[in-house]
């Protein structure tokens, strides 16, 4: 017992460290251009991204196009990924705008709800996703970071964790189709 409780105040020690250096998405609340999810993400994106395992090797690239549609505050966001190996994927979304600021998502491999907050040009988009890796199934922790560049433009940082342990990044670039 006293093993299990010296590692329960490990991990709970680490993810008081990991959730310290995080700049709240308040800081971006006067940049320009404002992030507007309905309008950005409404007709086709496409995005070009790539994943780095913790010790910077990029693991895996991946294109995605994103059909996406608003019907009044819920926006459903079909994306379909193609990996570098030659493999596809597919994730739907369905994100609830809550209020000025504030939205919630689901999809069938987001555990729960994924939620969300945008000020100024930045979103901050948290949740847990089920991850297939060597057919297991993890459930991971993502801190996804996006930020407008321009009407067409959107750059995206992911953090993934696991216990507060930083696993690796996703960054993805997005292009609106015009």
């Amino acid at each position: 017992m006293k093993g299990w409780k010296r590692w329960k105040g490990l991990l709970a020690g680490l993810s008081l460290l990991a959730g310290c250096g995080t700049v709240p998405v308040e800081h971006y609340r006067d940049e320009q251009p404002a992030m507007d999810l309905q309008r950005y993400f409404n007709g086709t994106i496409d995005a070009w991204g790539m994943f780095q395992d913790r010790s910077g090797k990029v693991v895996k690239r991946f294109y995605v196009r994103i059909d996406a549609q608003w019907n009044g505050d819920t926006g459903v966001l079909d994306e379909h990924f193609e990996y570098s190996d030659g493999s596809r994927s597919r994730r739907v979304w369905t994100l609830t705008r809550l209020d000025a600021n504030r939205y919630r998502g689901t999809a069938d491999d987001v555990i729960g709800e994924a939620r969300g907050e945008v000020q100024g040009n930045a979103l901050r988009w948290q949740y847990v996703l089920k991850l297939e890796v060597d057919g297991r199934t993890w459930e991971v922790d993502f801190d996804d970071w996006m930020y407008m560049v321009d009407d067409q433009v959107m750059l995206n940082r992911s953090v993934m964790s696991k216990f507060g342990i930083r696993l690796g990044e996703v960054f993805l670039s997005f292009r609106k189709r015009t």
